[in-house]
């Protein structure tokens, strides 16, 4: 076994990592607005739902520390950086939806 990135837990993640990165920048730049107001969406559901978790695991928030490093290839785009951390810190059956319809999406 091997340790997976936090987004590498499932495959719909990876696929629309893919996806996202071969696209033109100006798409990624829409695509990034439309993720964050989604994204931004499902917070206030759960804030007014008081369904929100307690913790998003700590390989995510691994995840959110190193993107401040910049290693990771959409780190070095701002727009989609915003809104992959945005989505990181959703309840994991959130993000996993929101990655599968952006593969489904772009496929």
């Amino acid at each position: 076994m091997y340790n997976k990135r936090w987004y590498d837990k499932y495959d719909e993640t990876r696929v629309a990592l893919d996806l996202l990165k071969n696209l033109h920048t100006t798409i990624q730049k829409k695509l990034s607005n439309d993720i964050i107001n989604v994204a931004s969406a499902i917070k206030t559901v759960h804030r007014e739902n008081d369904t929100a978790p307690l913790s998003i695991g700590l390989e995510r928030v691994l995840g959110l520390y190193q993107t401040n490093k910049g290693r990771r290839w959409y780190d070095k785009q701002p727009e989609l950086s915003v809104a992959i951390k945005t989505i990181s810190t959703l309840p994991e059956s959130d993000y996993v939806n929101i990655m599968e319809g952006i593969a489904m999406s772009l496929k």
